[in-house]
């Protein structure tokens, strides 16, 4: 199997903790991205503090509410990324972790979001490049490091307010 096709496999089941090379940081987050062939892979780690201000159970009804509304928003492929329109994107799955949201309490030090995104693109090679509303959405996101492989090799990248694209 060729390396890039283990590595999109990898991305795709593993948590992006599993990948990250930093560790919980408030207000960054951790994006692993693949492309092979029409396929891109999108894992996204974010501090459950940069999305709601508070990393435990919730403790009120606005509380809860602000879960529910995260957990919407990024269930919502096409509003989180927006993939050159040129290569013909359509979102494939979307798997979204959001702790706490199931009622049930958890005593974590530092809770995170994970959320996978697979997309089919049918003009892969006219990717150009991911948009992100994630920083409009989460005002406490402040960067976004960025793990890609894809058919122009490796290589890491940041995303940031000012700078809300992922170019391929």
């Amino acid at each position: 199997m060729r390396p890039a096709i283990l590595i999109a496999a990898a991305l795709a089941i593993l948590p992006p903790a599993a990948l990250a090379a930093k560790g919980h940081v408030h207000g960054a987050a951790a994006l692993d991205a693949s492309l092979e062939r029409e396929q891109m892979v999108l894992s996204l780690e974010l501090p459950l503090d940069a999305a709601t201000g508070f990393e435990r159970a919730p403790k009120t009804p606005q509380e809860k509410a602000m879960l529910d509304e995260t957990a919407r928003y990024l269930n919502d492929a096409a509003r989180v990324f927006s993939p050159s329109p040129d290569a013909q994107c359509s979102i494939h799955s979307v798997l979204v972790r959001v702790p706490f949201l199931d009622g049930k309490a958890k005593a974590d030090d530092h809770a995170d979001i994970a959320a996978s995104y697979v997309f089919r693109c049918a003009r892969p090679a006219a990717l150009k490049s991911v948009e992100t509303t994630l920083f409009r959405q989460f005002r406490r996101l402040y960067r976004i490091e960025v793990q890609q492989v894809g058919p122009n090799g490796q290589r890491a990248s940041r995303m940031a307010p000012k700078q809300p694209t992922l170019n391929w």
